[in-house]
């Protein structure tokens, strides 16, 4: 009963995933849409595992041709179409790939076939016999098909070149590697001891499909973090003429310096308060998410403390809040500009420097008093 909850739960989790990556623009491409197919065709073979729990087949028997068309054997050439698709591999223009489909229409057929033996007559020993030899063939196929697969995929990834995609890829592939191997071990274990081995497999395929679609999802959504970066950092050097952010920070601050007495050489006139200037305006120090008062010291060539109180006192604001107003200037001028409209509000922010999500949303809704979602649909 767990086990089916769970198979449910995984089943449910593929199919949003599945359409998600499908019908989102942020993830919708020619390789991801192999990666939805596989993750579907996942999703569809754990179902089959729930009818036969529920004994649908059973009760249904004209639902049999169903047990016999599972697509869990499309999953491993649907990844490996992904991989190439993703490692950018001259084969991805060739028809040849859809042949790795080939074997499981041949075991479709055979599974028709040895259907249709059973119900002709399951007793005479030749039938008996046929239907041994269809199952040999089928383990046979299985076998070959799917370690061969697999093997050609490694080899495939070996042709990205970016080192965080290939590791990414190499992840997905040991996690679907380590599924049907687990699968076709628990399978061949069985056959000479003659032992249910339906709960042990059932657990390594929830437990694997969990992994698959965390995998998955966390994997693509990097991707496309990386992707928009790179195309925003790119398309920002294209403009760069007339995209340099030329505000100061005593344009973009909202809090003045206070009227109490201050050392006299504290003042936006200071030559290092000059200097840290131009390092954000032309030099656009604050792109680095771990620039700190440390780094801008050594720039400077004076201590942290001064660059503290230097801050302090000019802008009124800590350093990470001065460096912050930089950074969601840069956000705001590029969410203005209708040529990154199509990129993530995410990318945006760490290619302007901010570390992660949570901090360039809590900055930028204390800096302008609104979201960034909020900012962008209300300048469309």
């Amino acid at each position: 009963m767990i086990l089916t909850i769970f198979l449910n739960i995984a089943i449910f989790q593929g199919v949003v995933l599945g359409t998600i990556i499908l019908k989102s623009p942020i993830f919708r491409n020619n390789a991801n849409k192999y990666l939805a197919y596989a993750i579907f065709s996942l999703s569809a073979s754990l179902l089959n595992q729930v009818f036969d729990d529920m004994e649908v087949y059973h009760n249904f028997p004209f639902l049999q041709f169903v047990d016999s068309m599972d697509p869990g054997l499309l999953f491993p050439a649907l990844i490996y179409i992904y991989i190439v698709y993703q490692a950018n591999h001259p084969i991805k223009n060739s028809k040849k790939k859809f042949f790795l489909f080939g074997p499981y229409l041949l075991s479709l057929i055979l599974n028709i076939i040895d259907e249709l033996l059973i119900n002709l007559q399951e007793t005479a020993l030749l039938f008996q016999f046929a239907m041994n030899l269809m199952q040999m063939v089928s383990v046979f196929i299985v076998l070959v098909y799917v370690f061969g697969v697999f093997i050609f995929s490694y080899r495939i990834i070996k042709h990205a070149k970016i080192g965080q995609e290939k590791r990414w890829l190499i992840q997905l592939w040991y996690l679907s590697s380590v599924l049907f191997v687990s699968w076709i071990l628990i399978i061949l274990s069985a056959i000479p001891f003659d032992y249910d081995f339906t709960s042990v497999m059932k657990g390594v395929i929830i437990l694997a499909t969990f992994l698959i679609h965390w995998t998955a999802y966390t994997g693509i959504f990097k991707f496309r973090l990386a992707n928009d970066r790179k195309e925003i950092k790119t398309l920002l050097n294209k403009l760069k003429p007339n995209h340099t952010t030329n505000h100061s920070i005593t344009e973009i601050t909202t809090h003045k310096a206070s009227n109490e007495q201050k050392v006299e050489t504290f003042t936006k006139e200071n030559t290092y308060f000059q200097k840290l200037e131009d390092l954000c305006i032309h030099k656009h120090i604050y792109k680095d998410s771990t620039l700190d008062r440390d780094k801008v010291a050594v720039m400077l060539g004076i201590s942290n403390g001064y660059v503290s109180q230097l801050v302090n006192t000019v802008t009124g604001g800590n350093f990470s809040t001065y460096i912050n107003r930089y950074r969601v200037q840069a956000v705001k001028d590029i969410i203005l500009n209708a040529e990154f409209d199509n990129y993530s509000l995410l990318a945006i922010g760490l290619e302007c420097g901010f570390s992660s999500k949570s901090t360039f949303h809590t900055a930028f809704k204390k800096i302008t008093g609104m979201t960034p979602n909020a900012y962008r649909k209300k300048h469309q």
